[in-house]
């Protein structure tokens, strides 16, 4: 499951790359500039997203893990000062998931003495080691996931003449992007087809936004 979920913010962040810079690089087409401006528009497209993302989930993910850290602290503080209310309060979970009194305060004694504050954060904060927020892997992630993803169609426009760059671009881009929406929709367990007509479309709707607001600017300057 843990790699399902990467594998699924994977997929998120090369959508983004996808979307935003093939749509950059359609917008700028359609104001009439040259192929340097339009790559350079790319290029510069890349990196400027990679580092948003990386920045805004550092940011994000360094946010809950204050949270998670507070949370753990407020449990060790409380679990030294009064362990029978906690252990009672843990007691209490898991008669609520079914357990008879006596199993249930069974059961949280013996967690309790095995692993007080690691049972407490899970079953009470449902926080678990492997789950506990990693800024900087998460902003890593997402920078590299988005530039593999804004690659995609920089270089269908840096291999394709100016004249088929806006046809070649947005092709690649639709293709592109079915192939991640049914992967994303397939690690969710929801089916291939739905989830890639609906992120083409929305890719499709973000080009031709671009597109037409780069030909009107064009033709004002």
């Amino acid at each position: 499951m843990e790699k399902i979920g990467w594998l699924r913010a994977a997929v998120l962040g090369a959508n983004d790359g996808i979307v935003s810079t093939a749509s950059l690089i359609v917008g700028i087409a359609a104001s009439a500039a040259d192929h340097g401006a339009i790559l350079s528009a790319g290029v510069a497209g890349l990196a400027a997203g990679a580092l948003s993302m990386a920045a805004g989930e550092y940011v994000s993910v360094s946010s809950q893990a204050d949270t998670e850290a507070a949370d753990l602290d407020r449990e060790r503080r409380e679990l030294a000062e009064q362990p029978e209310a906690e252990r009672d309060e843990l007691a209490g979970i898991y008669e609520a998931r079914g357990l008879s009194p006596e199993l249930a305060r069974r059961v949280a004694e013996e967690l309790t003495a095995r692993d007080a504050l690691g049972t407490h954060a899970r079953e009470e904060l449902g926080m678990s080691g492997h789950l506990a927020a990693n800024p900087l892997q998460a902003a890593v992630t997402s920078a590299l996931t988005f530039a593999v993803g804004a690659a995609l169609p920089l270089a269908a426009a840096a291999l394709t003449p100016t004249g088929l760059l806006v046809w070649v671009t947005v092709a690649v881009t639709m293709l592109a992007l079915a192939a991640l929406g049914a992967l994303g929709g397939w690690t969710g367990g929801s089916g291939a087809l739905k989830p890639a007509i609906r992120v083409v479309l929305w890719g499709a709707i973000a080009m031709a936004a671009t597109s037409a607001i780069g030909f009107l600017f064009g033709q004002v300057v």
